[in-house]
């Protein structure tokens, strides 16, 4: 059931999906989707222990994708994934391994966004279906049948799912869905919970099993920064005033951001260039060569761009968006720490990427450190420093050379020594900021980086009395208190609020604040900003089979 050799072409699949997999810049596939592949394109059940980041999207995309009918304007395939940013994940993988398939189409289903357009792309016969539970749970509420004419489904982190608390849902969701389809689940871990799920809904599954083995060079210093998304070039322009680089590559996700950050980065002074897949062969050998040379310091690339890119003199790596996979990271920060020298490697990190630096963390067995934006004295240091450098060597016979015209242009103009040296230094620096208040003003804001609490730790619970009784915790600042009838008396544990609230609200998971379950009810700190309109998006939300019914609690 394995291919060994032959990359992906071994597989026999649809040669338009070959050529939108060759288009990625993928080669060989991994052993994840070396095992899976064939066992989905022969149509079998399948259990597949594998973590994120080992490739088993495509693993599970690619066979999909052959045995999708394009002539059929019909629901085909559901994938379910445990959160909304996985299931846009998801989506976009299968949208870019369709590219060159006319008439496939991709709808993502997930809460936080209107229920009607997703019900009529469903309904006007988008081939794959990929939904968070819940939400998909409200749309067989409007329409039992609309999943009838499913025949494949897969199951992306089952763990996850059933830690979110979507077990009724897929309850739900199963028995929606023909009996005689073909079942795909992937998990990092199985747990007798997702082993009882196989036993009643899969036939006779094949078992897949991979164990990880990515490891990362140990002379790279990894360490990692958070940052709001839309702060990133500004961040990256405050590491570079106090990084001490050779030479530089920094990865983005597009191609226009490679345009976009390198422009950023000439209009500050530096030396850099752009590199993504549509730049000519020729073009790219140049812009190497400059980088091998020095006439470049800076290369922002896209992954694709910079697959077998070797340039020693590389010692920084910045991921400025975060890669896609744990391989991604490994291959990227590979760029540097070469031929015996020392790297270092730095990845921006926004709120809703925690997850998958802990994947990444988790996969490569390192840790990335935490590094926090150099401070506005740091910053002031490393411009004088820097001026200081460029001017030391000019010293020495300037007075022999200018000191002439010096003594005219103080005569000229009319003012003192130091008045004149001011201004040419102004003149030097481009008016670059020289003082620490300036320096301050320009600093981007930076997420705060604090554990968030948790909500009743099991083996430190109170009696049911106290837990009743007990008086709400302080509010943070910006945050307000809602609360819900369903309680520890209902089933429900903070894990089932957190899942509905982030799928059905659309929240990222640092916008929810602390989660106190009671016994006979729960509160759940959310944002101030925009909270009725949350409330009325969860007002149809079901947990464990009840309606939430949240409401801003009033704490008179």
């Amino acid at each position: 059931m394995t291919q060994e050799t032959g990359g992906f072409a071994a597989f026999n699949l649809n040669p338009n999906i070959l050529a939108a997999v060759a288009a990625t810049g993928y080669e060989e596939p991994s052993a994840i989707q070396h095992q899976s592949i064939p066992i989905i394109m022969a149509g079998h059940d399948m259990i597949g222990q594998a973590q994120t980041g080992t490739g088993k999207t495509a693993a599970f995309a690619l066979p999909i994708l052959h045995r999708i009918d394009p002539a059929k304007r019909e629901p085909q395939a559901l994938i379910l994934a445990p959160t909304r940013e996985l299931a846009l994940q998801v989506a976009t993988a299968f949208e870019t391994y369709a590219k060159q398939m006319p008439g496939v189409t991709v709808v993502a289903v997930y809460g936080g966004a209107p229920m009607g357009p997703q019900l009529k792309a469903i309904r006007n016969g988008a081939q794959i279906v990929v939904a968070t539970p819940g939400r998909l749970c409200d749309h067989l509420r409007r329409d039992e049948k609309v999943l009838a004419t499913v025949n494949h489904l897969v199951l992306d982190e089952a763990d996850e799912m059933l830690k979110l608390g979507f077990m009724d849902d897929l309850e739900v969701i199963f028995k929606a869905l023909p009996a005689t389809r073909q079942t795909v689940l992937f998990s990092a871990t199985l747990p007798q919970s997702i082993r009882a799920i196989a036993e009643r809904h899969l036939r006779d599954p094949q078992h897949v099993k991979i164990q990880t083995k990515t490891q990362t060079v140990t002379a790279i210093e990894q360490a990692h920064l958070l940052v709001h998304a839309d702060q990133k070039t500004s961040a990256v322009l405050s590491l570079l005033e106090v990084e001490d680089f050779d030479a530089l590559i920094m990865f983005v996700r597009t191609k226009q951001a490679t345009l976009d950050l390198a422009s950023a980065l000439e209009a500050k002074g530096y030396k850099a260039a752009a590199l993504n897949g549509d730049i000519a062969q020729n073009q790219r050998e140049r812009v190497i060569d400059s980088l091998k040379d020095g006439r470049l310091d800076i290369v922002v690339a896209t992954d694709v761009a910079a697959r077998g890119l070797d340039v020693p003199r590389i010692t920084h790596v910045f991921n400025v968006d975060m890669p896609y996979d744990p391989e991604s990271y490994v291959h990227r920060i590979g760029r540097t720490g070469r031929a015996g020298r020392e790297g270092r490697a730095l990845l921006l990190v926004t709120p809703r990427e925690r997850r998958m630096l802990q994947v990444i963390e988790r996969v490569t067995g390192q840790k990335v450190a935490e590094v926090r934006l150099p401070d506005a004295q740091a910053v002031l240091d490393a411009r004088i420093k820097k001026l200081t450098n460029s001017l030391t060597p000019l010293v020495a016979d300037a007075e022999s050379t200018h000191g002439d015209l010096l003594d005219r242009l103080i005569a000229d103009i009319g003012c003192s020594p130091r008045a004149l040296a001011a201004a040419l230094l102004r003149k030097a620096t481009n008016g670059q900021a020289l003082t620490l208040a300036a320096i301050e003003r320009d600093r981007p804001l930076v997420p705060n980086s604090a554990p968030r609490e948790r909500s009743e730790r099991s083996g430190d619970r109170p009696d049911r009395g106290d837990r009743e009784r007990r008086a709400p915790v302080p509010l943070a600042e910006g945050r307000a208190r809602c609360r819900t009838a369903l309680g520890a008396r209902d089933g429900i544990a903070a894990k089932n609020l957190l899942g509905a609230i982030l799928n059905e609200g659309g929240l990222a998971r640092e916008a929810i604040g602390r989660i106190q379950v009671r016994d006979s009810f729960s509160l759940v700190e959310l944002p101030e900003v925009g909270l009725e309109s949350l409330l009325a998006k969860l007002k149809d939300t079901r947990v464990a089979g009840k309606q939430l019914k949240l409401r801003r609690y009033r704490e008179d």
